[in-house]
């Protein structure tokens, strides 16, 4: 099973929390490509959170690419470690850059700029 640890005094919501720490697991390499994560109600049980508090943080990683839902097969990990890196770093400095006052665009636009 997975280590994630959730923070119910954070400020963060659960589901991002539980994506977060699905991230990390994609990017530390706990969880390989092909690999087979529990069910929905079992990550839920686990983390006593509602069971669509978890997916909706599994919905969040397929949208990343990171996760592949398939009907019969269950969800598995389709990004690499270093997918699941540059995803948690680029949510990193999202977050970082909204701290600092600045919108997804104008990220975007700076980022352009750098050869």
């Amino acid at each position: 099973m997975l280590k994630v640890k959730l923070d119910r005094s954070e400020t963060l919501g659960l589901h991002d929390q539980v994506a977060a720490e699905l991230r990390r697991a994609i990017a530390e390499g706990e969880a390989l490509p092909g690999e087979r994560l529990p069910p929905a109600r079992d990550l839920a049980a686990v983390l006593a959170v509602n069971r669509n508090t978890v997916l909706r943080a599994l919905r969040l990683l397929r949208d990343e690419g990171l996760l592949e839902f398939r009907r019969g097969r269950g969800i598995t990990v389709a990004g690499t470690r270093e997918r699941g890196a540059v995803v948690a770093r680029t949510k990193e400095l999202l977050e970082f850059a909204r701290e600092q006052g600045y919108r997804r665009e104008e990220l975007v636009q700076i980022i352009r700029t750098i050869p």
